[in-house]
This record gives structure tokens, C-alpha cells and sequence, in this order.
């Protein structure tokens, strides 16, 4: 197993790179629902393990878990979210600072507090490895929710009060995990739909993507700096 890894949440993005030769499976992780292969890939001479952990913190922070037994020891994670914010543009890049622990699974590993914050050390390297690579991106702070239809405007008022511009479910599972487990993680995120006004817009067209695509090609750079 590779010491570093990306969990990337498009399986879409995992087709194409196996499409195109470029993934090799290591080994097969498994729940009821299926199979959750874990693969790898060269980037620049470096070997990196790619696993989708599924949706959602429980799921994600499990096999998170299982590829830190295995070996991993520094992580990018890379999927979409919500914004909260109508100005943040589709496809923008988002380097997760803190997270608001709105779901169940972080509570397991770490104390109880509102939020946890990213490794100022693992944000350094990721936005070293960003500029180098010349990729626009912006910080904040997300949402880690574990409702799909839960989003309601009392709800993302308070979160957007809060200093909170996107909306997802792992990060602040994810972020307690390597806390908990003393690895090194960091994660981007997509801006996708938004989630800020009295109806939600799901702002999807034909690059979305490409968006995806550029997203873990990102992660990876991110990935190879830490």
C-alpha cells in the first residue's frame, strides 16, 4: 500500500482513469453493498492509492480507517459541495480550513466542540502545491452535514452567519479520523450547486465534468506535497 492517498468521491473520474490505463487495483475493501476497490496510480514517479469510500461520513471515515491500517499515512480527500456563497462561480477549487460538525461519526473520535480546524501545516503545503501548479482556489470554512433535505433556510442562515461557504457530508468525519489516528490529511472540494437562496439551484451543466477531472488532478499535486 502506498503511504499517500486520495479519496476521491467520483466514480465517474475513477472510470475514465481506468479507461485510460492509468489505475491499477491493489486490493478490495467490501461492505453489504459491495466492493469499494482500492487503486493505484504513478504520478510523477509516486505511487498513490485511490479509493471512493462511498457517500457520506460514516462510510467514508470506515474506510478511511481501513486505509490508514493498511499503510496510508497522508491523505488529500477531493469531492464536491454546495455553496453557500451565490458569488462562488461553479468548478471553483475550495481548500477546506475548518469544518462545522453537523453529523454523528466525529463524535466517536474526538471530544464534542461546534468545529474542527484543518492542520496549519497540511494547509500550507496544499496551498504551496496549488500555487505551484498555478490552480485558482479559494479557502473557507464547510458544513459537514448528514441530511440531504435537512438544508433549511433557518439552518443555512445559521451557517452562513457562522462563516461557513460550502455544505457537505465528510470532511469534519475525515478531519477527526487522521486526528484521531495521528495521520496527515487535508481536502479540496468543488463548488457545485447552490444551496443560499429560497430555491435550490442545481447550476449543473455540460463541464461539470471536467470540473471533477480537474479537482483530483489538483488533490494529486496536493497529495505529492505533503
Amino acid at each position: 500500500m502506498p503511504e499517500r492517498a486520495v479519496i476521491l468521491f467520483y466514480q465517474g473520474v475513477i472510470e475514465t482513469l481506468l479507461n485510460k490505463g492509468l489505475l491499477k487495483k491493489i486490493v478490495d475493501r467490501r461492505s453489504e453493498v459491495g466492493l469499494y476497490p482500492v487503486y493505484e496510480i504513478e504520478y510523477k514517479g509516486v505511487k498513490v492509492a485511490i479509493l471512493n469510500p462511498g457517500l457520506g461520513a460514516p462510510s467514508a471515515a470506515g474506510f478511511y480507517e481501513e486505509l490508514i491500517a493498511l499503510g496510508v499515512r497522508k491523505t488529500i480527500a477531493c469531492g464536491s459541495c454546495g455553496v453557500l456563497k451565490r458569488d462562488i462561480p461553479r468548478g471553483e477549487i475550495i481548500v477546506v480550513q475548518s469544518a462545522v460538525r453537523d453529523e454523528g461519526t466525529s463524535y466517536h473520535y474526538l471530544e464534542p466542540s461546534r468545529e474542527i480546524a484543518a492542520d496549519t501545516e497540511v494547509l500550507e503545503k496544499i496551498e504551496d502545491a496549488l500555487e505551484a501548479s498555478s490552480i485558482p482556489y479559494i479557502k473557507g470554512k464547510t458544513w459537514t452535514t448528514d441530511a440531504f433535505y435537512r438544508e433549511t433556510k433557518k439552518i443555512v442562515k445559521e451557517r452562513i452567519d457562522g462563516g461557513c461557504i460550502t455544505v457537505e457530508m465528510e470532511a469534519s468525519a475525515l478531519m477527526a479520523v487522521s486526528r484521531f489516528r495521528n495521520a496527515v490529511f487535508g481536502q479540496l472540494l468543488s463548488s457545485g450547486d447552490d444551496v443560499s437562496g429560497e430555491e435550490w439551484d442545481r447550476r449543473f451543466h455540460p463541464e461539470a465534468s471536467n470540473h471533477k477531472e480537474r479537482v483530483f488532478w489538483a488533490a494529486l499535486e496536493c497529495c505529492l506535497n505533503l
